[in-house]
């Protein structure tokens, strides 16, 4: 089965996103990789932007959620743009609200989680950070 590993794009901190995702989901962050560590006179790197992040993942159970800092000379990302939404599948209601209060601390909730029409246990929000969220737990999986 393929799994899904979601990349999100970030104006600079991509790692402090990190360290609260971090936070919600537990685990340990495995790999950050700066840009200045690719810097090379082949691949140069604006002062500004050697200490983004190039790379930086987050195993989450089977899946891995990947960020980065977009370099100076790409632009901003537009943080409230409609982007894709991450889904969160919980094992349980108690992990279930566990992910939603944690990552949903200072954002902007869109559907508190409650028990959906459609017999899910369900909630979507916008985390500080600006990605989109569904969490939701279906007790007949």
């Amino acid at each position: 089965m393929a799994l899904i590993n979601p990349s999100i794009n970030f104006n600079g901190n991509a790692e402090e996103a990190f360290n609260f995702y971090q936070s919600a989901f537990g685990g340990t962050i495995t790999t950050i990789v700066r840009m200045k560590d690719i810097a090379s006179a082949e691949m140069p790197v604006a002062e500004e932007d050697m200490n983004k992040i190039m790379h930086i993942t987050l195993p989450i159970g089977q899946n891995m959620l990947i960020g980065n800092d977009v370099p100076s000379f790409l632009g901003k990302v537009n943080e409230q743009e409609n982007r894709s939404k991450i889904v969160i599948n919980a094992d349980s209601r108690e992990e279930a609200d566990k992910l939603f209060n944690g990552l949903a601390a200072g954002g902007n909730v869109e559907v508190p989680i409650s028990d959906s029409p459609w017999g899910t246990y369900f909630g979507m929000f916008r985390d500080k950070y600006g990605i989109e969220w569904m969490i939701d737990y279906n007790p007949a999986i």
